[in-house]
């Protein structure tokens, strides 16, 4: 018996807020990036996401978390999620005006980058655009047939 497996490359985007979801979204998928699975919340992820990262499922290929809950929503997020992923999926945050501090709390929570999440729309677009290069260079050069 075989097994299909979909190993079409996909982002998993976690953000609480639906229109900066679907914003994101649209921005991204301007810039190239691949599908892109939305999880409505942390707990929406962890039901959903956690189970496959555990198994032989079809991974994504980059995490992006961009949760408002609370101040420390991200944080908590990734500190979460570190355990369970594997070290070749990106890990990427969106955060508002992280400080120096606030950066390297999410570096060693587990988090491969931080990008800002600006109001400015051409900010916020050149943001995405740098999402995407991002997940571009992180990509393993050997990935074909997986």
């Amino acid at each position: 018996m075989n097994t299909v497996v979909d190993n079409t490359p996909y982002f998993a985007l976690v953000d609480d807020d639906a229109h900066s979801a679907h914003l994101l979204t649209r921005m991204l998928l301007a810039h190239g990036a691949p599908r892109i699975e939305i999880f409505s919340s942390a707990a929406d992820a962890v039901a959903r996401l956690m189970p496959s990262l555990a198994t032989t499922a079809a991974w994504p290929t980059m995490v992006i978390v961009d949760l408002k809950a609370h101040s420390a929503a991200n944080l908590e997020f990734v500190t979460l999620l570190a355990p369970v992923i594997r070290n070749d999926i990106p890990v990427v945050v969106m955060a508002q005006r992280p400080d120096r501090r606030h950066t390297a709390d999410l570096h060693d929570a587990g988090a491969d980058a931080v990008f800002t999440r600006h109001a400015e729309r051409d900010a916020y677009r050149r943001e995405a655009a740098n999402i995407v290069s991002f997940w571009a260079r992180s990509q393993r050069l050997d990935a074909v047939g997986m």
